[in-house]
């Protein structure tokens, strides 16, 4: 065959097709993820715990929610090598069918009162399931739609995976709202908390026929002929733990900044709404917060990231990160001081607007520490490990506050300190990466220098 031929069988970038599938499949598949722990705050530690202690109960239902963050570092080595070295769609499909499955079985699973401690021990088996999912999910949709991307777009067009957590996280608080409003307590407790989950079957099927129509990324392809060219293709695991190591440890401590995520989402809304505290602010004004706040950050997230591919990753990252900490902090004092109006402002700023600029930003800025041979490897190792912190941020916030809500200091030095911890690790970054091209982005000098790609095919 020539040589013409071969090209013409070449992928051809599809960035806005790329960015709806990693919009549509991660908002579905994050919508699983997210119900989880909404009802983490709110259902399971009455059913699925023994009663007499609700701080002991709240505690162990928050260490269930983080399980799972235990499961994705060990899953990202297996999705990561998949990735690399089978293709970004495989991994996507996967993933979603993981998700899917496990999610819906929650959603059968007995309670306490029925079975004793297997109830916990089921849910926990299904939480690991949604782990491994997680894994390769966020990795694998970022490297594929930074990869059909143009190469001054990477910011914006990536952003859509981060943007569709967003939406699932509004399809979450959404649906548990009405249950929540409209229910008695006991018919919430019994079958009302299961709907969510059993809609995950719905779920699963708009997702998977929608990623099953996506292409492969054109760098993967031209990546996979590079290797088959070659006796011994060297492991993509292999290759990232000798030559880029120090990128997947800049990844691992700049994804500390998901903790703001998780204290919002999960230990905020139990602080609020729990008797325990004494606060007792209504389950539907903090699920309306939920809902608002990540519907304002769909919106800001593609501006942000749009910033970033005019002036560069890291001054929106930084920038956001400091806003975060500021306002991670008024947030949990205002919840404590049953300021309502308060609550909701300062809620919808940092999760909305501020908390939005490093999300927006992150799929881009790890994607460009890596070259494609590892890409998916390394954001997937990177963060699933640096997200185990974020995971048991609700149970380290519990500890922290010990049943009083005057700690409430505690947990927002965590906070600060895990956002602090983050600027150093993406201010020791490069600078400059939203101006290389795709091909050449995140390689080793002796990679570079041996680089022969051809042009991309229009």
């Amino acid at each position: 065959m020539s040589q013409d031929h071969t090209a013409d069988l070449t992928p051809v970038r599809t960035p806005r097709k790329a960015a709806l599938a990693a919009w549509c499949g991660s908002a579905l598949e994050y919508y699983d993820f997210a119900i989880y722990g909404t009802a983490a705050a709110l259902v399971f530690p009455k059913i699925f715990f023994p009663e007499g202690n609700a701080t002991a109960a709240s505690i162990a239902s928050f260490a269930t929610f983080g399980v799972a963050y235990v499961a994705r570092p060990i899953g990202s080595f297996f999705m990561g090598h998949v990735g690399d070295r089978l293709g970004r769609k495989r991994i996507l499909i996967g993933t979603l069918l993981l998700m899917g499955i496990s999610t819906f079985l929650v959603g059968c699973l007995p309670t306490y009162h029925q079975v004793g401690l297997l109830a916990p021990a089921l849910l926990v088996t299904l939480r690991l399931l949604q782990g491994l999912s997680a894994a390769g999910e966020q990795a694998g949709a970022n490297s594929m739609s930074f990869e059909h991307a143009p190469d001054d777009r990477r910011g914006f067009f990536t952003s859509f995976t981060l943007s569709g957590t967003q939406g699932g996280q509004i399809l979450a608080p959404a649906v548990f709202l009405p249950l929540a409003a409209v229910l008695p307590e006991d018919a919430l407790l019994s079958w009302g908390w299961r709907v969510p989950f059993w809609l995950s079957a719905a779920v699963v099927l708009i997702g998977f026929l929608i990623r099953r129509t996506l292409d492969e990324t054109p760098e993967f392809h031209r990546e996979a002929e590079q290797q088959d060219r070659q006796e011994k293709a060297a492991a993509p695991l292999g290759v990232l733990c000798r030559h880029h190591w120090a990128g997947v440890l800049r990844v691992f401590f700049a994804a500390f900044v998901a903790v703001v995520n998780t204290m919002f989402a999960v230990f905020a809304l139990n602080l609020a709404t729990s008797e325990d505290y004494g606060i007792e602010i209504s389950k539907t004004t903090m699920l309306w917060l939920a809902i608002i706040a990540n519907i304002v950050a769909v919106g800001t997230i593609p501006l942000w990231a749009s910033l970033s591919d005019r002036i560069g990753r890291k001054p929106v990252f930084l920038t956001g990160l400091v806003g975060s900490a500021a306002l991670v902090t008024l947030f949990l004092w205002s919840i404590t001081e049953h300021n309502v109006p308060l609550v909701l402002v300062s809620g919808i700023a940092l999760a909305g607007v501020v908390y939005s600029m490093p999300n927006a930003v992150w799929p881009a800025t790890y994607a460009e520490y890596f070259p494609t041979s590892v890409r998916l490897s390394g954001m997937a190792v990177g963060t699933q490990f640096g997200f185990a912190l974020a995971g048991f941020t609700p149970t380290i916030a519990g500890w922290l506050i010990d049943g009083d809500a005057a700690n409430w200091y505690r947990v927002a030095a965590f906070v600060v300190a895990a956002c602090g911890i983050s600027a150093i690790a993406v201010l020791s970054g490069p600078s400059g990466t939203h101006r290389v091209p795709t091909p050449e982005v995140g390689r080793t000098r002796a990679e570079a220098a041996a680089l022969r790609v051809p042009e991309l095919a229009r």
